[in-house]
C-alpha cells in the first residue's frame, strides 16, 4: 500500500512558478513510476508528466520546456516544477504512483493561475 500526499498548490499570477511535491509512504517508492496528472473543470484528467524508476521522463506537449518532473528516492518524494504558468494550467493536480499490477493516487492539490 502506498499513500501519496501532494502539496505546493496555490494561486499564482500568469508567468509565475510553483513547485508541487508528492510525498509517498508505505512501500518501496523507488520502484514506482511517478506521474503528475491534472484535471480542469469540465475536462478529462490528463497526464502532465511522468518519471520512471530509472528517471526517464515524459511530458505532454503543452508543458514541455516549462515543467520539470523529478524524484528524490531518499526522501520518497516526487516533484513538479512549473514555470511560465498560464491560465490554461489551472487545474487540480494529482500525484500517481504506478507499479506492476497496482496504482495509487493522491488527493489532489489545486493550482490556479489568475491575475
Amino acid at each position: 500500500q502506498v499513500q501519496l500526499v501532494e502539496s505546493g498548490g496555490g494561486l499564482v499570477q500568469p508567468g509565475g512558478s510553483l513547485r508541487l511535491s508528492c510525498a509517498a509512504s508505505g512501500s518501496i517508492f523507488s520502484r514506482y513510476t511517478m506521474g503528475w496528472y491534472r484535471q480542469a473543470p469540465g475536462k478529462q484528467r490528463e497526464l502532465v508528466a511522468s518519471i520512471t524508476s530509472s528517471s526517464t521522463t515524459n511530458y505532454v506537449g503543452s508543458v514541455k520546456g516549462r515543467f520539470t518532473i523529478s524524484r528524490d528516492n531518499a526522501k520518497n518524494t516526487a516533484y513538479l516544477q512549473m514555470t511560465s504558468l498560464t491560465p490554461e494550467d489551472t487545474a487540480v493536480y494529482y500525484c500517481n504512483a504506478r507499479g506492476i499490477g497496482r496504482e495509487y493516487w493522491g488527493q489532489g492539490t489545486q493550482v490556479t493561475i489568475s491575475s
